[in-house]
């Protein structure tokens, strides 16, 4: 005689539905639970990456802190199986509430207290905990429906955990960020959490509850819906307070384009600051002496075809444009948003004097990577105006291989120019003088630095950083010899006395110099702040 797993409920269970579809019930459950928990995970890595930067290091520490506290939530549930429907009850309730305000505190904590590295390991570690405890609590409630042997329910309830995880990653992306932002979809998330968490309980376990609990539970799950209502019709108050806090009262523009936070600062009284997801990209007071000193020492010489690699803003096409035998000039840019409002912003495109309008400019939306790895042709001049080297993100665009390809399309006695961070940051500097030298160019090493350290022009929190426009390390190459440096005599008249400091500050550059520094590559970056 062969025994059968018991399939019915034991004698002291009555559900209102049968068995087997309370069991699929509480599968869909996880499957539910499974992908908030996900997304909760996903916001907190995206925000981190945008309030501190170096996506890599973010990442790690929050799935590292993460995965431990989820060991941790394992172990603490035991003491709440005897009284699972419960426990998991106050555990999802508990979760929608802080995995769906999480993204909330966390920008509040930046925006006005200048930092949100410790509430964010706080968030990291208490959402695992609960996310932890879900599984065993689930296990007790599911072997109370159905008496199936226990490797079948473990591989089921990790078959819908693990789908559910897919469909919250593939969700985060693709739905919650486009359509709802950051803030506002990690709130219907906790929603989504607690509606599915008090089902669970509040109806297929209700009569795993005194009536005292029950009223305790519907209770903490209004509550708790009630509380992320709220925060979701005040996001949009909330977000403009926040902006306020971090660029100051004058923010004219804050868009979120497919690739980023795009915020545009800036009055009547002074240019307009341009800040790409929370950094400083220009400031209108004195980007003039970044862009000049970028941009003319590499025209000196051939000059008919630029290519203009990143600068989406347009003020490394103004300089490029200034000269009259310039005949085609390319720009490629990642994000369209960007270009568009350098077209169509009146205080940027004063400041970048119409450059899109000349008919001369070509913008090509693409990553600078894939672009020149596909383009076929060549330039006399190619201008790197590329985000700091100290990013995770950028550093397959300072890397062997891709000055490899630069090298491909740079014509004969064409000159290349890089930006490479700060000298103030000397490893990160001298790795990209390195890495160029490796591609087969000559670099010669220069610098330029802004009007001021502390100088108006933005936000406190951005003024006295080295990011805040202060230094601004560079690198001009040539294939085989190191380049001269110097204004062609057919320089138009700059607003800086570019020529007169380009031998003091290629001094300035060199005093930083490093050396026994290796290339950095696709498969090993080296660059360090």
């Amino acid at each position: 005689m062969i025994d059968r797993p018991q399939t019915s409920p034991p004698q002291d269970m009555v559900l209102p539905v049968r068995p087997e579809s309370g069991r699929h019930l509480v599968l869909a459950a996880v499957f539910v639970c499974a992908a908030c928990g996900l997304v909760y995970e996903l916001e907190l890595v995206a925000l981190a990456t945008y309030l501190i930067g170096d996506s890599v290091t973010q990442a790690s520490v929050i799935l590292s802190v993460m995965v431990f506290a989820m060991g941790i939530g394992s172990l603490l549930a035991k003491r709440m199986r005897c009284r699972a429907a419960v426990g998991f009850g106050l555990l999802e309730a508990a979760l929608a509430l802080v995995g769906g305000s999480s993204a909330m505190v966390l920008y509040a904590s930046f925006a006005w207290f200048g930092g949100s590295g410790v509430p964010l390991v706080i968030f990291s570690l208490t959402i695992g905990v609960l996310i932890g405890a879900e599984i065993p609590l689930l296990m007790s409630l599911i072997q109370r429906i159905s008496r199936r042997d226990a490797e079948g329910t473990v591989a089921d309830l990790f078959a819908a955990d693990y789908v559910g995880a897919l469909v919250g990653g593939l969700a985060f992306p693709f739905l919650l960020l486009p359509w709802l932002g950051e803030l506002t979809g990690a709130l219907v998330t906790g929603a989504v959490n607690a509606v599915a968490g008090g089902a669970v309980v509040l109806w297929l376990f209700r009569r795993d509850l005194t009536p005292r609990w029950r009223t305790r539970m519907l209770t903490i799950n209004v509550l708790v819906l009630a509380v992320l209502a709220a925060a979701t019709v005040m996001v949009d108050d909330f977000e403009r307070a926040a902006r306020r806090a971090v660029y100051g009262a004058d923010v004219r523009v804050a868009v979120r384009t497919g690739v980023q936070e795009v915020v545009v600062t800036g009055g009547p009284s002074r240019p307009p600051d341009l800040f790409l997801n929370g950094r400083l990209k220009v400031r209108g007071q004195d980007e003039h002496r970044y862009h000049e000193a970028l941009v003319h020492p590499a025209m000196r010489g051939p000059h008919e075809r630029v290519l203009i690699l990143g600068g989406g803003d347009g003020l490394a096409a103004r300089e490029v444009l200034r000269y009259a035998d310039v005949r085609v000039l390319t720009v490629v840019e990642l994000d369209p948003g960007v270009v568009e409002l350098a077209r169509s912003d009146p205080a940027l495109t004063d400041l970048n004097d119409h450059a899109y309008d000349d008919p001369r400019t070509r913008v090509v939306t693409a990553d600078a990577f894939s672009w020149l790895r596909e383009h076929e042709g060549t330039y006399d001049v190619i201008v790197s105006d590329l985000p700091d080297p100290g990013i995770t993100a950028s550093t397959k665009l300072y890397s062997l291989e891709f000055y490899g390809l630069a090298r491909r399309v740079l014509a004969d006695g064409g000159r290349l120019v890089v930006h490479a961070g700060p000298t103030a940051r000397p490893r990160t500097y001298w790795t990209v003088e390195t890495t160029l030298r490796a591609a087969g160019f000559g670099t010669t090493a220069y610098r330029v630095r802004g009007a001021e350290t502390g100088a108006a022009g933005g936000p406190a929190r951005f003024r006295a950083g080295a990011e805040a426009a202060t230094d601004w390390g560079l690198l001009i190459a040539a294939e085989g010899s190191a380049p001269r440096l110097g204004i062609g005599a057919d320089a138009p008249r700059l607003r800086s006395e570019v020529e007169d400091t380009l031998a003091q500050d290629t001094f300035a550059a060199e005093r930083t110099r490093l050396t026994g520094l290796m290339p950095s590559t696709l498969v090993h970056p080296r660059y360090t702040r």
